[in-house]
């Protein structure tokens, strides 16, 4: 039921704003000053990310936050504690989380996220599973401190961040509940750079607008043989990397490429 006021029904603002200018497509979590990752902002992410998938538009995403506090606090502890004493709800939430951090690591056009604030839970989660993490170069706190809540890190958290940064930075990181700033991150390879928060926004949306740019049959065979290489092995791997290159054979793009390189030009990628 929604909550009333003297005037009638109080609509609540949608959770997750969507934005799409030259193939970049921004979502930005809209619970400012935390920014938590409700449920309804989940759910709203997986819809996007879903028909981001099959837009030929969308050549980028950049996940990002409203206002300059927080990227997000993480997940909203109320609604994730009314669901720990009832197993089946609390299993089909964890479900649909680490479906959706799935479905935007495996998606074959490139993410980006930026860290600032406080990216505590689930607001480094997310983040890790983006292929491209820009961060404040001051006022960050990022970690995955589960551990004082008596619980472990749920959305992929454990094997994503160990991924990231290796088994002594990532046990030192969640065992300690440590929250680090962005450079240190990017010390230990957590984050790729680090801006100046004024800067950060316009810093995720240039890459963004670099990376729109490339032409996209080749980008989704380098990210579908790159993100699919950890559980792989090196045979399997380089048969996807083989098939990735037929399909770019012939393409208009690549004959973009080869032409462009030849006149000593810069390419320009129509798709294709």
């Amino acid at each position: 039921m929604n909550p009333t006021s003297l005037d009638g029904p109080v609509t609540r603002p949608p959770p997750l704003h969507v934005s799409l200018e030259a193939g970049v497509l921004t979502l930005t979590n809209t619970d400012a000053p935390w920014n938590r990752m409700s449920l309804d902002y989940m759910d709203a992410v997986e819809q996007a990310v879903r028909e981001a998938a099959s837009d030929p538009q969308v050549r980028v995403l950049v996940f990002t936050a409203q206002g300059d506090e927080n990227f997000s606090v993480g997940m909203d502890l109320k609604q994730i504690a009314e669901r720990m004493a009832d197993t089946p709800a609390l299993e089909q939430l964890l479900d649909q989380r680490l479906r959706v951090l799935a479905m935007i690591e495996s998606l074959e056009k490139p993410s980006i996220a930026t860290l600032f604030g406080y990216c505590l839970g689930g607001g480094l989660e997310l983040p890790l599973a983006c292929h491209f993490r820009l961060a404040a170069d001051t006022g960050a706190a990022i970690g995955l401190p589960e551990v004082e809540l008596g619980v472990v890190p749920a959305w992929g958290g454990t094997a994503r961040l160990t991924r990231c940064v290796g088994r002594d930075q990532a046990l030192d990181l969640m065992l300690r509940a440590r929250k680090i700033d962005g450079h240190e991150a990017l010390k230990i390879g957590l984050v790729h750079s680090v801006h100046p928060l004024a800067q950060l926004k316009a810093a995720a949306n240039a890459l963004a607008r670099e990376l729109a740019a490339m032409p996209p049959l080749a980008v989704a065979g380098i990210l579908r043989c790159v993100v699919g290489a950890g559980a792989a092995s090196l045979q399997d791997a380089l048969a996807e990397e083989r098939r990735a290159v037929l399909r770019c054979a012939g393409t208009r793009d690549q004959q973009e490429g080869f032409a462009a390189f030849l006149a000593k030009r810069k390419p320009v990628f129509a798709g294709g």
